[in-house]
């Protein structure tokens, strides 16, 4: 029984205070006077009567009541009742009150009465019950009695109120009545523990709605801080109210202020939780709190700040929950949409929706609950039970270990709550406890369906409501009320004041009453605690997951029981598998229980193998597991850990344990804490079991197992009736067993944490470990556990201090283990001061086994780890480093790990890693055993390296993270390498290190080039550079035998340093230094001019000149000998001039060049400074039949042609206007013109009748091409309709002129549109035929172009179409060339292009080597590789080269002459350049061609390999640039288009561009010809070779390569005369070289010969001893891995190899291949000659594999009559090989798979031949066709005519039944006899023939029938 009510008290308005600013209220009277001894009055009443604030009213308000709680110190919840009413003020006080406050005038105050004022007053009462209605019926009563005067006296009404008791609980009812005719009925809840709501619950949701109350709920749960506002106090109480019912079986034991007065605001500010009601005139001060949800009850809004993170509940219970609210709240919405809804739905009444919202809440906390008992740790029992939650293992076993909202739930004071109350095993249970334990299943069948949640839920409902109204029929209440509006009257008198002592007299009487009265015992109901299904039983229930992981524990089980039988080598093959599976959960459960076993059996003592096994099975296992060890496998293993071990010596044992403690979990003490209530709970369970079975020995047969729990349970029931000497005996049990496992935790702590070797200090490596304050912090928050799982090295910065330090570390956590756990658990203290000092001893020796064993480890054989395997080295290459044990991971390319063609998983490979002088070498096998076998070689060149940096990478499955180096090279390789933790981090620094001084030597002569052959320490000190390198160094190998090559003086006199770079490139200094070499200018004359005669002794210096490529080529193409020079022929329009033979004029030039015969070597001199680096233009090539020439130079300064184009002087300007060096640039320019043929008439000016009549009918070249040069010009500038950069034809005047950048409107508009295509069908057409349609559309596209420009009235005459062509075309650089003004005098064009560069070129290099070689797997689709591929803009650049490319050959072809100019004149200017010569000249197309125009554009004429390639120091910052690389994949893409032009294979560009940046050759290295004359490179080759083996040259290697082998060569070689070509440039022709993707892992990169081969001979060796082995033909090719080439070589390579091997076996001297391959080819020849008579040459073409037709479709061949189709007949029966076309051949399908290989030589399948009639189909007329019988493929094959090679159809003679002759039928040609009909008849159709006459048809029918016959 309690008191209804405890305190009355009287509260009023403070008039005395009323001065001040804010008024106050003050307790008027109160009752009764003392304070209850059970409970103290409670403070600060009178602020929570007004919260917001008192004040005073000008007219009387309606009575208000609301209910506030307080709570006080024991966090008791006191409800006070407010009932307030208003009463009028004395008006003189009011008056004074008013000047005061409201300073109204003062003069009025005489003649207008004031206005009354009316102050607060309140009725409170104070109850530890919450009954409202009660409370407010009963202050209404008394207010009543007051306001309407009845008879009842007031103290009587108070003093029943306040004596009243009423049952808490127990579903009592109880009338009650005050004494003045009233009655009431009191119902009390049937179950205390469950919350009453009425409707409040219901109120909330309507006010505020679902999702928002949701994200309340959410943010109670979850501790955030949560402010409730509205105006009304009642509604905020009630908000409060629902916000906790709702939260039920959680208690909120935090702030809870449903009503917070205005006085008490800053409370908001706390930093602890809140539930706080604030009236809603207060929101403004609301808004500056950063991190309170705020809930507006009044506007039905939840406003969360941004910085605040509110975690849901975990789906799919939240969608659940919503669904569910919305059934209740809003059941329309279900019927909404239906045509005919049911009447009947509607809402419950508010009180039963109240009670189904709750309901669905507490399905809610059952479902999130579910199974929490099972986690309960009870660790005593005896006197009071303590209960412990696993948190870890609740989360764990529900799989809700990432979910944030249940973990926060878990760790937040409401559920420690909930913990405490409800984990006792024996107790009174209530609703909650029935649903969590019997429900579950229930609420898991019926998780579909609405309607049976919708029942359920209606079920709980219909509980709590009868828990809150027990007794449905109530008597009706009976209360009087106030008459209305009774509050307006006007003469009210106040409240009187009450008479103390009567209703004092009154409690008394009543107190005397209770005390006589016998105690009420409130039965209660105990009970045991059902625990409900376990957790395990309700979770699993994904089956496929289960179906799968069998297969997998199987292997674990397998594998653990292969351990322990010894069967070593089937373990080891399984245990990959075993350690990929243990990623997931029931594997590990699965090892730790096998292994349970496996101790159990006394099996616990293994040896060495067994133990490295089990240990590295452990470690995987414990890898996974986060600190919280959620699933329970560190504590399954702890007992483990301390029992496996293996006898190291006779006296010492390891135990598992010192080999797995580098895991986080044992770091943290919540885990251990964990670990140890669970073993004292099994403790003490047995210790009750034991005495029960004692007791029940007699009992029948085996019971189930109790649970600890239960015994539990069971203990409490007893304990009342045990006696005090039993109870006592039972405590001191309890106390002693957790006592006893806090020394045995003790010692496994110090197991664990000691490391092995204790003199590294490991677990103080990382931040604060080493002070005791932080790590206590640390604790709390889990962070300690992160530090200390760093890798344990000694760089912790206590290497000197004593192993102490760890002792003490180790002390200290287990110090504070114990301080925790055994307060928790009640050890005496005496107990605990034992254990204190117990503690460091158990640690001391620990440490001193430990000791022991490390010492004993250490002499243990070390672990078999695969053998180092040694590279194979160069001649000359020497190791740097000895093998590092490594792992070479995978990077981004899936093949070699296995990929999505589930090839085998090759990486990660297990080697070492090895520097040498030339290459960083990888040599390893697989560390998958199935592929171990295989040997992984990955290498590269050091000079290639771009980058390398750091990164820690995850060796092997159950190895711990390592530190590793990614490295990537320009050959497109990139090694991933993870140290093996034997490998110290100093020897990996001082590899990189090495590294580093490897990769960027001080000085050229460091690269391997230089250092190959001697000893590596010689490389390392390179003698110190001259700065400026002065003419003595040239001379002495230039000038070697010259004795007076120039005059003495000149060198005497002054030294002549050559500028250096940095000048050279500036434009100001000619100006400051008008001559270079500054002697007097006679001198200067007479040195550089040379004189008619040359001396002998020059004669000599130059022969070394002569044999440089540059003079062999320009020999080659009749551009003078130098001895033509030097006599000065005049007919030869170019002379080699020797300007430049000492380098002065231009360092980057070569020696020797070509020039206009008329101009001077000094004007040279002048005319250089024009140009960047001095680089003026030269000729570098010329077409022999146009006489067209190349040239190329650097761009333009400043002045110079385009100072003239700028300078807008009138045409007649003389001289004087102009600087003389730009007139002689255009005299230089002028003569070059000139040297071309058609130029040299009389006035040398080039009038359209300078073209002779036969250069325009020489229309097969020229002509045919005029359309398309307009279209590739605007390609090339980058036109668009309109746009700059379209050609402008100007005025028709005879001479050249520029291109503008503006445009007429509609300047050849056709020529703009017609498409890239052209070309090719132009081209395709043949040169003869079709000739003449070509030239009129020639010149019809020419006229349009004319024609369209004729704005300025020029005449328009026929002769006029021939469109005029600019002599000498200047490819320029747009940027350069701004502002160009078009001038009618001048001879040339400019064409302005828009060029990238350099720093383009090494982005897109970079971003090209990221796409190719990643260095991760790539998850995210928009890094995907042809995306990346495209980013890097590669192909786009090769475009552009090729586009130029083609437009400058396109111009030579048509007579005009070019010069490139771009850039510096030594990157896009040489690969356009060399391109031009390569499109044009077939010469080049051979390896020596090739060769000579790499030596010539590429070497002679500078470009800069070594800055450009970083190959020094220098060049270390400004990075690679692989612009030789571009122009070689330019050539690989020609190549790919015409493989039948090029000498060479694909391979041998390969070759290039892997060895121009491996620094094994001298070719590549340096910037130019005087770098490497300086340096005594270029010369020195003859007749100084020291070592046979050593090649400096790159160019001799491949000669020599080439003798040996067909590597280099092309067998489809087979060019056609003065072929041009021109490959489409369009990115769609582009293909990605497999240069850059491609990689051989079985022999490294296949480009250093010597090394591959010695690799190829032993395996085949190998192979030929496997005889036992059923030989099998067949051989796997592994992508990535075999070398295809090799492996499954071409058919030609392999019949010379077999060729060759038979020769040896003949005991012959064998042929080289090259003769070998000559001969057959002519012999082949011959028979094609004699065969071509009765055959059609055409249908020799082999195809090309990507274009068919870009070989002019056959054209050559019938100029040659001589197919280039091979047949080696070795055995001419039997093999008949031929080359292998790649791909399709041309569109025809082939029959048979053998075919789709090899393209047959057609002379063996072509049985028979000649035309047919053949009537079509259905309605079709008959045709001609020609016929082809086959033998070998067996079919009649059709051709529309003989010449085509295009098959139309296939007769398969398989199919063919039988041949009949035939009549003619209608369309028959009609000159035919009847009898040459015959009819073919197959399975399909039948085929009408007719032959020409009847002897044809009669041979076909016969053939035919033979062919059949042979079948």
């Amino acid at each position: 029984m309690a008191r209804l009510a405890d305190y009355f008290v009287l509260v009023g308005y403070e008039l005395d205070k009323r001065g001040s600013r804010d008024g106050q209220g003050q307790i008027l009277q109160r009752f009764p006077e003392k304070d209850w001894e059970d409970n103290p009055f409670p403070q600060g009443i009178e602020l929570f009567c007004q919260p917001s604030g008192w004040q005073l009213f000008t007219e009387r308000n309606p009575p208000t009541f609301f209910v506030a709680v307080l709570t006080d110190i024991s966090s008791e919840r006191h409800y006070c009742a407010c009932f307030t009413f208003w009463e009028a003020v004395e008006s003189a006080q009011s008056q004074s009150h008013s000047r005061n406050g409201e300073e109204e005038e003062e003069e009025s105050s005489s003649l207008v009465q004031p206005p009354q004022l009316f102050a607060p007053k309140s009725l409170v009462l104070v109850s530890r019950l919450d009954h409202t209605e009660v409370f407010r019926n009963s202050l209404g009563l008394i207010y009543t009695i007051y306001v309407d005067g009845l008879s009842a006296s007031l103290e009587n009404v108070i003093g029943n109120l306040l004596t009243c008791t009423i049952p808490i609980t127990g579903g009592s009812q109880r009338t009650i009545s005050l004494g003045a005719g009233d009655r009431q009925v009191i119902q009390t809840p049937i179950n205390d523990s469950l919350p009453v709501s009425s409707c409040s619950v219901a109120l909330l949701f309507r006010q505020l709605g679902i999702t928002n109350v949701l994200c309340l709920f959410c943010a109670a749960l979850t501790e955030h801080k949560i402010l409730f506002l509205s105006s009304s106090y009642q509604r905020l109480t009630d908000g409060c109210r629902a916000l906790l019912a709702l939260m039920f079986p959680l208690k909120y034991s935090f702030t809870y202020v449903p009503i917070l007065p205005a006085q008490l605001l800053e409370v908001l500010s706390t930093p602890t939780p809140f539930i706080i009601g604030v009236s809603s005139i207060f929101q403004s001060e609301t808004q500056e709190l950063l991190d309170v949800v705020i809930a507006d009850l009044d506007g039905g809004t939840v406003t969360i700040p941004e910085c605040i993170h509110i975690s849901l509940l975990p789906e799919p219970l939240l969608h659940q929950t919503r669904e569910a609210l919305s059934m209740i709240l809003d059941p329309e919405l279900e019927i909404a949409d239906l045509a005919f809804p049911p009447s009947t739905v509607s809402a419950a009444s508010l009180k039963m929706q109240d009670k189904e919202i709750r309901a669905v809440f507490l399905r809610l906390f059952a479902q999130l609950l579910q199974g929490y008992r099972w986690c309960l740790h009870i660790i005593r029992i005896h006197p009071e039970p303590v209960i412990r939650f696993h948190k870890a293992a609740f989360l764990g076993q529900r799989g809700l270990v990432e979910d944030d909202f249940l973990t926060k739930v878990l760790e937040g004071m409401a559920f420690a709550g909930f913990v405490t109350e409800r984990g006792a095993p024996y107790r009174a249970i209530d609703l909650f406890d029935e649903l969590v334990a019997c429900e579950v299943k229930r609420m898991r069948a019926e998780e579909g369906s609405k309607q049976k949640i919708l029942r359920h839920i209606k079920e709980l409902a219909e509980h709590l409501y009868k828990n809150e109204n027990p007794y449905p029929a109530v008597t009706m209440h009976k209360v009087q009320k106030p008459t209305e509006g009774c509050y307006l009257r006007l003469h009210q008198r106040p409240f009187p004041r009450l008479d103390e002592g009567t209703v004092q007299w009154i409690i008394d009487q009543a107190t005397a009453k209770l005390q006589t009265a016998p105690p009420a015992v409130k039965a209660e109901k105990k009970c045991m605690v059902p625990s409900g299904p376990p957790i395990a039983a309700i979770m699993e229930r994904n089956g496929s997951a289960l179906a799968n992981s069998a297969r997998r524990l199987e292997v674990v089980r397998n594998c653990i029981s292969y351990v322990f039988e010894n069967k070593m080598l089937e373990a080891k093959k399984l245990l990959p598998a075993v350690l990929r599976a243990m990623k997931g959960r029931a594997a590990r459960h699965c090892l730790t229980q096998e292994l349970n076993l496996h101790v159990q059996q006394n099996r616990a003592v293994l040896d060495h193998q067994q133990f490295d096994f089990i240990v590295r099975m452990m470690n995987c296992c414990l890898q996974d597991c986060t600190a919280m060890d959620e699933h329970g496998i560190a504590a399954a293993l702890l007992p483990l850990v301390t029992a496996f071990c293996r006898k190291l010596s006779p006296g010492t044992t390891q135990f598992a344990y010192s080999c797995v403690q580098e895991h986080v979990v044992w770091t943290n003490i919540q885990f251990w804490e964990a670990m140890f209530y669970c073993d004292v709970q099994n403790h003490i369970r047995a210790l009750y079991l034991e005495s029960n079975e004692e007791n029940h020995v007699d009992e029948e047969g085996p019971q189930e197992e109790k649970s600890a729990l239960e015994i539990a349970s069971e203990q409490r029931r007893l304990w009342p009736t045990m006696s005090p000497e039993k109870q006592q005996e039972l405590i001191q049990k309890e106390e002693s067993t957790v006592f006893s496992q806090a020394i045995h935790y003790a010692n496994r702590m110090s197991y664990l944490l000691l490391p092995l070797d204790t003199s590294k200090n490991r677990l103080l490596r990382s931040s604060g470990l080493g002070d005791v304050e932080s790590v206590s912090n640390s604790f709390v928050t889990n962070s300690i556990a992160g530090s200390v799982a760093d890798s344990y090295d000694t760089e912790s910065g206590f290497e000197d201090a004593e192993s102490s330090d760890v002792a003490n570390y180790v002390v200290r956590f287990i110090n504070r283990f114990v301080d925790k756990v055994c307060t928790e658990s009640g050890v005496t203290n005496e107990h605990l001061k034992g254990l204190h000092i117990m503690i460091p001893d158990i640690v001391q020796m620990h440490i001193e086994t430990l000791d022991a064993v490390h010492r004993e480890s250490k002499r243990l054989p070390p672990i078999q780890k695969p053998k180092l395997l040694r590279p194979s080295l160069l001649v000359g290459e020497e190791c740097v480093m000895e093998g590092l044990r490594v792992y070479l991971m995978p990077d981004g390319r899936e093949e070699a790990a296995g990929g999505n063609i589930g090839g085998p998983p090759l990486l990660p490979a297990e080697g070492a890693i090895f520097l040498t002088t030339y290459r960083i070498v990888f040599k390893g096998t697989p560390t998958d055993p199935l592929v171990g076998e295989q040997v992984v070689i990955r290498s590269f060149p050091i000079a290639s390296l771009t980058k390398e940096k750091k990164i820690n990478v995850q060796a092997q499955v159950d190895q711990f993270i390592q530190e590793g180096l990614q490295l990537r090279s320009c050959t497109f390789q990139l090694l991933r390498i993870a140290f093996d933790e034997e490998v110290a981090s100093e020897s990996a620094e001082i590899f990189r290190k090495h590294l580093h001084k490897l990769r960027y030597p001080q000085h050229v002569r460091g690269t391997f080039a230089f250092t190959m052959g001697q000893s590596p320490k010689q490389a390392m000190q390179p003698k110190a550079k001259e700065k400026n390198p002065s003419l003595r160094t040239l001379s002495k190998n230039l000038v070697k035998n010259a004795k007076k090559t120039i005059g003495r003086q000149y060198v005497t006199r002054k030294k002549y340093t050559p500028p250096t770079w940095e000048q050279r490139g500036s434009q100001h200094f000619q100006e400051d230094n008008e001559d270079e070499i500054s002697v007097s200018e006679e001198i200067d004359r007479s040195t550089l001019t040379p004189s008619t005669i040359i001396k002998p002794s020059d004669k000599m210096t130059m022969s070394h000149l002569v044999e440089r490529a540059c003079c062999r080529d320009y020999q080659r193409m009749g551009l003078g000998t130098l001895s033509n020079s030097l006599t000065r022929s005049k007919n030869e329009p170019f002379r080699i001039s020797t300007v430049n033979r000492m380098y002065a004029i231009c360092r980057s030039y070569p020696g020797l060049l070509i020039v206009p015969q008329s101009i001077q070597d000094n004007t040279i001199q002048r005319i250089s400074r024009c140009y960047r680096q001095n680089r003026f233009p030269v000729v570098c090539w010329r077409n022999s039949r146009t006489k067209a020439v190349l040239l190329r130079s650097g761009g333009l300064h400043g002045k110079g042609v385009v100072g003239l184009f700028k300078s807008q002087n009138a045409p007649t300007a003389g001289p004087s206007q102009t600087d003389s060096t730009s007139l002689e640039q255009e005299k230089y320019l002028q003569a070059v013109i000139n040297s071309m043929p058609h130029y040299a008439d009389a006035s040398g000016r080039n009038t359209l009748s300078g073209f002779t009549s036969a250069h325009m009918s020489s229309a097969d070249s020229s002509e045919k091409r005029q359309p398309k040069l307009g279209s590739l010009m605007k390609q090339v500038m980058g036109g668009k309709d309109d746009g700059p950069g379209t050609i402008s034809r100007g005025a028709l005047g005879p001479r050249a002129r520029v291109v503008t950048l503006s445009t007429p409107k509609g300047a050849s508009v056709k020529g703009r549109e017609s498409p890239r295509g052209k070309w090719g069908s132009i081209r395709a057409s043949g040169r003869m035929s079709n000739y003449v349609l070509n030239m009129e559309i020639g010149s019809r596209l020419a006229g349009k172009d004319l024609l369209s420009a004729q704005h300025n009235g020029a005449p328009s005459e026929a002769s006029f179409l021939r469109q005029h062509r600019a002599s000498l075309y200047i490819i320029g650089d747009k940027s350069q060339l701004k502002g160009v003004k078009p001038d009618p005098l001048q001879h040339w064009e400019v064409v302005p292009i828009e060029v990238f560069d350099v720093r383009q070129v090494k982005a897109s290099f970079k971003k090209l080597m990221k796409a190719c070689v990643p260095g991760c797997p790539i998850t995210d689709p928009s890094l995907a590789y042809l995306r990346t591929l495209e980013e890097s803009e590669w192909l786009s650049q090769i475009h552009k080269i090729l586009q130029i490319s083609v437009l400058v050959v396109e111009l030579l072809d048509t007579g005009s002459s070019v010069l490139v100019s771009l850039e510096d004149g030594w990157d896009i200017t040489t690969q356009v350049v060399s391109l031009v010569q390569l499109l044009s000249d077939p010469y080049y197309r051979t390896m020596e061609g090739f060769r000579l125009l790499v030596e010539k554009e590429w070497l002679s004429f500078g470009h800069r390999f070594s800055h450009r390639g970083a190959q020094t120091l220098a060049g270390q910052s400004s990075g690679f640039a692989p612009v030789f690389l571009q122009f070689l994949d330019c050539v690989h893409q020609i190549h790919l288009q015409f493989p039948m032009e090029f000498e060479f294979t694909q391979y041998y560009l390969k070759f290039l561009s892997y060895h121009y940046v491996s620094n094994r050759f001298r070719t590549f290295l340096l910037d130019s010809d005087y770098e490497r004359i300086e340096l005594g490179l270029l010369y020195e080759e003859k007749g100084e070779r020291k070592s046979p083996q050593v090649y400096k040259s790159i160019w001799d290697y491949i000669d020599r390569l080439n003798k040996k082998t067909p590597v280099f060569f092309n067998y489809m070689y087979a060019p056609e005369d003065g072929e041009v070509l021109r490959p489409y440039s369009n990115i769609s022709n582009l293909k990605v070289w497999d240069y850059y993707t491609q990689e051989v892992l079985s022999e490294g990169p296949s480009y250093d010969w010597e090394l591959v081969q010695e690799q190829a001979e032993p395996v085949e060796e190998v192979d030929r001893q496997d005889s036992s082995a059923p030989q099998t033909k067949r051989k796997i090719i592994w992508p990535c891995y075999d070398n295809r080439s090799r492996v499954e070589p071409d058919a030609i390579s392999r019949l010379l190899e077999e060729l060759h091997n038979l020769e040896m076996e003949l005991g012959q001297v064998p042929e080289r291949w090259k003769d070998t391959w000559d001969k057959v080819k002519a012999s082949q020849r011959t028979e094609a000659r004699q065969e071509a008579g009765r055959m059609a040459s055409s249908s020799l073409l082999m195809s090309s594999s990507l274009l068919p037709h870009r070989r002019s479709l056959g054209v050559y061949l019938q100029e040659s009559g001589v197919g280039s189709t091979l047949n080696l007949s070795l055995d001419s029966d039997t093999s008949s090989t031929s080359t292998p076309s790649s791909g399709k051949q041309g569109g025809r399908k082939s029959t048979s798979n053998l075919y789709s290989q090899f393209q047959m030589s057609e002379s063996e399948n072509r049985s028979y031949e000649g035309t047919l009639y053949k009537k079509g189909a259905f309605m079709k007329p008959w045709k001609p066709r020609w016929f082809v019988l086959d033998k070998t493929k067996h079919q009649l094959r059709y051709y529309d005519n003989r010449m085509d090679t295009e098959c139309k159809g296939v007769i398969d003679l398989a199919e063919v039944e039988s041949i009949t002759p035939g009549t003619p039928t209608m369309g028959a040609p009609k000159t035919v006899e009847e009898k040459a009909f015959f009819d073919l008849k197959t399975t399909k159709r039948v085929y009408n023939f007719c032959a020409q006459d009847v002897q044809l048809a009669q041979q076909w029918i016969d053939r035919i029938q033979s062919c059949l016959s042979d079948a």
